[in-house]
């Protein structure tokens, strides 16, 4: 992996350094509603002159008519080849910016300052991007690197709680999948933490090094789906039951309680094991209500999962806590039994 990261109270003025010492044609900055009132102006002082690209906030708009937009605004602008996307925001931001970067005149430059706890642990780590279409989650995208990632822990006092949340099951399932030692410790302190930018660092160095050794996700990048066959089949549903909408992180919380049972149910996690990840999750996470009749339609949806091959179901699953294991297959009955196990709890 190329990108540079940096983390921590100077990230923006290391963002000022990079946009002086490469001259850049153009900036053009991308935001939302929410970014452009609560970060853009710790953000504006550290940038050169540059113009506002400002889309609606929220998943519903992570398509590619929004994409649209934004080109036809990079396009009015005169952006060239040697001008720079900085995108200010959470995930939707970072995806779909990096997404019309890569794609506009084949490819102008970009970086990721990401604001919410989701972006800045995950989503703007690894080079991943792309949109939502007709509600299949990140349907079409490409890997393409940021220039570099600037992560800027104070962004997260702009955050109500049920986001934060969100983005602190990213950094569980860092630790399910890679340090048994770190979920041990963290599992009796719980979200409340006082140094944010220490899980972060910890949380960007495990991806970090995932990615470098797999970037295009062809073998080991694929432990850090976990959670994610069931849980995006979850959102992605929920997605399409109008006020039954629920957070990413939300979702991944219950793919990993589902995956943890499958891993048991394969025999490759102790019971007591799933206890431990059950009962730390939900002191965290409100209970998603599934009706009986969703579990069927949930399940199908997994069919959609970019990890499959032909109409194999691969999954990322734990043997023991801190260890993943991928391309492992599950069939649609072994999912349905997942949300029913979870319906259960």
């Amino acid at each position: 992996m190329t990108e540079t990261i940096h983390i921590g109270n100077n990230a923006l003025q290391e963002l000022t350094i990079l946009l002086q010492n490469r001259a850049f044609h153009k900036v053009a900055v991308l935001v939302d509603e929410h970014t452009l009132a609560h970060c853009y102006p710790q953000l504006k002082q550290h940038l050169p002159a540059h113009e506002l690209i400002q889309i609606k906030s929220g998943e519903e708009h992570k398509t590619l008519q929004t994409c649209e937009t934004i080109w036809q605004r990079m396009t009015e602008m005169h952006l060239d080849r040697w001008s720079v996307l900085v995108n200010l925001g959470g995930g939707v931001i970072g995806d779909m910016g990096g997404f019309c970067a890569a794609l506009f005149k084949r490819g102008i430059y970009f970086v990721q300052v990401p604001t919410t706890l989701l972006a800045q642990v995950d989503a703007s780590v690894g080079g991943k991007t792309g949109v939502d279409f007709h509600g299949l989650k990140n349907h079409i995208g490409v890997y393409q690197e940021p220039q570099a990632v600037f992560i800027h822990p104070t962004f997260l006092e702009t955050l109500p709680q049920r986001q934060l949340k969100s983005g602190y099951a990213e950094i569980i399932k860092h630790w399910l999948i890679a340090d048994g030692e770190k979920f041990e410790e963290q599992r009796h302190i719980g979200i409340m933490t006082d140094d944010w930018e220490e899980l972060i660092r910890h949380s960007v160095a495990i991806k970090s090094k995932v990615v470098e050794a797999d970037p295009l996700e062809g073998g080991l990048r694929k432990i850090l789906n976990f959670g994610h066959t069931i849980g995006h089949a979850v959102e992605t549903y929920l997605m399409g039951q109008p006020g039954r909408e629920i957070l990413h992180g939300e979702a991944i919380a219950v793919g990993m309680v589902c995956e943890a049972f499958l891993s048991v149910k394969k025999e490759l996690l102790s019971e007591e094991d799933l206890g431990k990840i059950e009962v730390f999750l939900e002191t965290i996470y409100e209970k998603v209500v599934l009706k009986p009749e969703d579990v069927e339609k949930i399940a199908v949806l997994a069919l959609q999962d970019k990890k499959n091959s032909g109409f194999a179901i691969n999954c990322t699953l734990l043997r023991g806590i801190g260890h993943a294991v991928y391309n492992q297959p599950i069939t649609l009955h072994d999912i349905e039994e997942s949300l029913r196990y979870y319906e259960l709890l």
